[in-house]
């Protein structure tokens, strides 16, 4: 499957928005601190953008900060049109309850990225089956727990070390001294921390 190899930083830059994608090190060494201008040639005169162009950009900044291709975000717009309520209410409820995400949010990575990566290698168990899929959807009362023979490696240890620190949403628990996860409940809009015009999304998918 086709992925973003490029500098994550010039999402930022292209999105206009500090999307922590790295994690903890956009906090310290961030270049859409130094460079907030968008990527390429600058322009003498800044244009008003459209609401065509206010809709893409708001459905790109949440799609790089989820890390998803087209395709896979045109999968999770179509399943939140589905359920009854909002629909830009219940696509970031699905989102959010990835489990890529849910690793990154525990706390176990230092981003969603990683968190990827550690999910596609086998890392984690949920309810006591190993799952090696990002994508996969966490329910109310699911565990996610490391998987025994990756309680062993050198980045289990740093991660352990460096749990104190983390903050956890609420709708998750953690046992610190055990690294296991619980979904304490459903997460809901307000628990995302970054800010989203979910409606221009919406419109986008919907003209």
């Amino acid at each position: 499957m086709a992925r973003y190899t490029e500098a994550v930083c010039r999402l930022c830059r292209r999105s206009g928005d500090k999307l922590m994608l790295k994690g903890d090190r956009c906090l310290t060494k961030c270049t859409f601190d130094k460079r907030p201008k968008a990527p390429g040639p600058q322009l003498s005169r800044r244009r008003r953008l459209s609401d065509r162009g206010v809709q893409i950009r708001q459905k790109q900044k949440v799609k790089y900060t989820y890390g998803l291709l087209e395709r896979q975000f045109r999968r999770f717009f179509e399943e939140a049109e589905r359920q009854p309520g909002i629909t830009g209410d219940n696509l970031l409820v699905l989102l959010e309850r990835r489990l890529d995400n849910v690793v990154y949010r525990l706390g176990f990575a230092n981003s969603r990225s990683q968190a990827r990566q550690l999910v596609n290698h086998g890392h984690f168990i949920v309810n006591g089956k190993k799952v090696n899929i990002p994508s996969y959807l966490v329910k109310e009362g699911d565990v996610i727990s490391w998987h025994e023979s990756s309680r062993k490696t050198e980045f289990f240890k740093s991660a352990s070390e460096a749990i104190s620190g983390k903050v956890i949403p609420g709708w998750l628990t953690l046992e610190k001294n055990q690294m296991t996860g619980r979904v304490y409940t459903m997460p809901t809009p307000g628990d995302v921390e970054a800010t989203f015009d979910m409606a221009s999304v919406v419109e986008y998918y919907s003209r």
